[in-house]
């Protein structure tokens, strides 16, 4: 069985909002203690997607051209939406679309660990919620990949952990917006 209960998200990481027109990217940075070629694994296999990834997938991500669905977890409705893989040069750089939104992954060393960064297309009302929800992602992914895993948090789960509401408000205040008042039964613990 799998404990929560130690699990405390930390403060907001280095975290930007870009614009290009009416288009907004999250870009999320995350220092990993692990290799290029681990956390590449962990981007790009199913099995290891659902121990942390708000979706799963129904074959790797790991090739060019290969077509993939990707099926959200923690929705009230599960949305499955199809993607190609349109770039996939491991252990370094990982391109496609979730849902209509783009989205790009960039491994670098850093020290004996990885830099791990991810630009992410997101409606503006959801900067600051997709954040927060990714910053949980990546902290799970960081517990599972160390051997200490802690189980997937995402979706109204996420939203209904203790401190994504915390990080909601922190991220809004990073990028000089209005925390988003979604949804109100968020203070709620697991």
């Amino acid at each position: 069985m799998l404990k929560r209960e130690p699990y405390t998200p930390g403060p907001a990481n280095v975290a930007q909002v870009r614009k290009d027109g009416g288009k907004w990217t999250l870009v999320l940075v995350r220092e990993l203690r692990h290799s290029r070629e681990k956390v590449w694994q962990a981007l790009t296999d199913p099995a290891h997607l659902r121990e942390w990834a708000p979706f799963d997938a129904d074959r790797s991500l790991g090739t060019a051209g290969t077509t993939v669905k990707l099926t959200t977890v923690g929705a009230p409705t599960p949305r499955v939406s199809e993607t190609t893989v349109t770039r996939a040069d491991a252990p370094e750089v990982l391109e496609y679309n979730w849902g209509g939104f783009g989205m790009r992954w960039k491994l670098e060393a850093f020290g004996d660990g990885t830099r791990l960064t991810l630009w992410i297309n997101i409606a503006r009302p959801y900067i600051s919620m997709g954040a927060a929800g990714w910053h949980i992602c990546f902290d799970v992914l960081d517990h599972y990949l160390g051997g200490t895993p802690i189980g997937r948090i995402v979706g109204h789960e996420a939203i209904k952990f203790g401190g994504w509401r915390r990080l909601n408000a922190e991220y809004a205040k990073q990028f000089g917006i209005e925390t988003p008042n979604w949804p109100p039964q968020a203070d709620q613990e697991l």
